[in-house]
């Protein structure tokens, strides 16, 4: 019998939390091997059990995803009514009462589908943000057959390049996020693999390649990384810090680029083979088991393996693919952090600057419509090991080397590893939140806010007036305290709307030096249930938006409905809390 994790139960919970108190469509963010299939699984199931006759459709547009969720609900629940309608997989189960399909396949069959209750859709980042799309049509036509239709999105990246958060802006299909589960959080409770990191000598210099709809043109982007002596000091790199692990993943700047690094692999004695989007089905399907096998150490990849490739052995990412698309860019370094027996951690190889452009896994939010550019999550190399580390570290966590002292001063903006943020977060109870400007000398001033938790102070300085990563930052953090709101310009706007601002009832701190780091909030007591997945209450899944649908009860305490916010997090200190 499989067994919930923790935050897969909070993430249910929170839907039918979310279903009582709104009418929108939600999101449930979980990050890259969280087990969203599990998830989905065990919901439909207690959904069915309640109401069974309720009809389900699984929608995403990948076919080994369609093969995934639908072994994953079988597995679960070996009597489940469920089919498959995808022409990739030759079947075409219409009738179903749970349906996992593809939309390529099933975008122009509502009519043959028929009356629906609910839609999941997986990877709902995917879904482009334009108002005409397969997705779009197809829900439409959906709604038009039952007015009632729920929809809900599951995804690791809850943005896209054009438009930025899935649930905002004027044509977004999602209207909020019910449950986020934090990957730092994830990963420090041994669910997810650490990342680690290494700065590579061989830079992919990208400074005159210009843009387009928000990312790199993709014809030069491949003229300007696509070098023979680039790739052959890149691959001698990858071979020279991958030699104790097993199985190499290298994203490529393009098709011909992805052949020329397979090329120089072989060249240097390593098996390597390519995948694109093109690759036959079945010559695929046998390089990736090999692969598994572990009789192909590196795969060489342009635009694809960022979804739904499941290789938990992966230990080494090479990043020779510049992207501004910070999905892309957590899409591809979280191919690593599955668990596999034997693996510690993954090491990954930025050779793109994709770390420094857009910060830790863990605190990426992407630009909005109108933000400003530019900005870098501030780092620094350890002199001994290469490993790249918080500027904020006194010492490597890596190799053990000690960075020299140096005048500790307060930090406007986040200090943070540029893969993974520090570990060891403790949550605190806030009994008061005070607002004040902070000037510095110098430089631009900030919101300092101070964060009373019983006798100690934590405190964080908020830059609205910055440009570039710290501005984002600020952004992210207004928007969880004050969501619909315009966020301010300056601090003095700031203060004159702080009395508004939603006070979050714990923070995340963690040591960092001498100081501490806010690492999360939350802004909702926990809640606590206890039985199986189905629903205490009877009634119908129409009625999710009311009364009639309770909380499932499940066997371990669950977690608040909205995850802590893995947004705005900055340097802080501990007054009065320091060692």
């Amino acid at each position: 019998m499989l067994t919930l994790r923790p935050y897969q139960e909070a993430a249910i919970t929170a839907i039918y939390g979310y279903f009582q108190t709104h009418t929108g469509n939600p999101l449930v963010v979980i990050p890259t091997a969280g087990g969203k299939s599990l998830v989905m699984a065990s919901f439909i199931e207690g959904v069915l059990k309640a109401w069974p006759d309720q009809r389900i459709i699984i929608v995403t547009h990948v076919r080994e995803l369609i093969a995934q969720n639908h072994a994953e609900m079988i597995g679960l629940w070996p009597d489940a009514p469920a089919g498959i309608y995808s022409a990739g997989l030759g079947k075409r189960e219409a009738q179903a009462r749970i349906l996992f399909a593809g939309i390529q396949s099933i975008h122009r069959r509502a009519a043959e589908i028929g009356h629906t209750d609910l839609v999941l859709i997986d990877e709902a980042h995917l879904i482009p943000g334009k108002s005409s799309t397969m997705y779009r049509r197809f829900l439409d036509a959906l709604k038009a057959i039952n007015p009632a239709l729920k929809v809900i999105g599951l995804t690791a990246t809850p943005f896209r390049l054009d438009c930025g958060m899935l649930h905002e802006g004027q044509n977004a299909l999602f209207t909020d996020i019910a449950y986020e589960a934090p990957v730092r959080e994830l990963i420090d409770a041994g669910y997810l693999s650490p990342l680690v990191s290494k700065q590579p000598a061989t830079r992919l210099d990208v400074s005159k390649v210009g843009t387009r709809a928000g990312d790199f043109i993709a014809r030069d982007l491949a003229a300007a990384v696509d070098q023979d002596a680039i790739t052959r000091a890149a691959v001698t790199e990858i071979i020279k810090h991958g030699r104790d692990r097993k199985s190499w993943l290298a994203f490529c700047s393009g098709v011909e680029h992805a052949r020329h690094v397979a090329e120089e692999f072989g060249r240097q004695g390593i098996s390597c083979r390519t995948i694109f989007g093109d690759t036959p089905k079945d010559e695929r399907d046998a390089i990736l088991a090999a692969f598994k096998r572990g009789e192909i150490r590196a795969l060489a990849s342009m635009g694809v393996l960022t979804t739904g490739f499941n290789a938990p052995g992966v230990d080494l990412i090479a990043l020779l693919r510049p992207t501004q698309s910070a999905g892309l860019y957590v899409q591809m370094v979280g191919r690593g952090t599955r668990l596999a027996p034997g693996k510690e951690n993954c090491l990954v190889l930025d050779f793109a600057g994709n770390v420094r452009r857009h910060g830790p896994i863990d605190l990426v939010r992407p630009k909005r419509p109108g933000d400003g550019g530019g900005g870098e999550a501030p780092t620094k190399v350890c002199p001994d090991c290469d490993s790249i580390v918080a500027l904020s570290a006194a010492e490597c966590p890596d190799c053990g080397y000690v960075f020299p002292p140096r005048e500790v001063k307060i930090a406007p903006t986040a200090a943070t590893l540029p893969v993974l943020s520090p570990k060891a977060p403790q949550w605190v109870a806030v009994s008061n939140v005070s607002y004040s400007r902070h000037d510095k000398r110098g430089g631009r001033p900030s919101l300092k806010v101070t964060y009373s938790c019983g006798l100690t102070t934590y405190q964080e300085w908020i830059c609205f007036e910055h440009q570039g990563y710290a501005r984002r930052k600020a952004e992210d953090w207004w928007r969880k305290r004050a969501p619909g709101q315009p966020v301010p310009r300056s601090v003095n706007e700031a203060l004159t709307l702080s009395r508004s601002l939603a006070r979050p009832s714990h923070i995340s701190v963690r040591p960092s030096g001498r100081f501490f780091e806010i690492t999360g909030y939350r802004f909702d007591p926990c809640t606590h249930s206890t039985t199986a997945s189905a629903p205490s209450a009877t009634g119908n899944l129409a009625g999710l938006a009311g009364s009639t649908l309770s909380s499932p009860s499940r066997t371990r305490g669950a977690t608040k409905a909205a995850s802590p916010s893995v947004a705005g997090r900055v340097k802080t200190s501990a007054m009065g809390g320091r060692a």
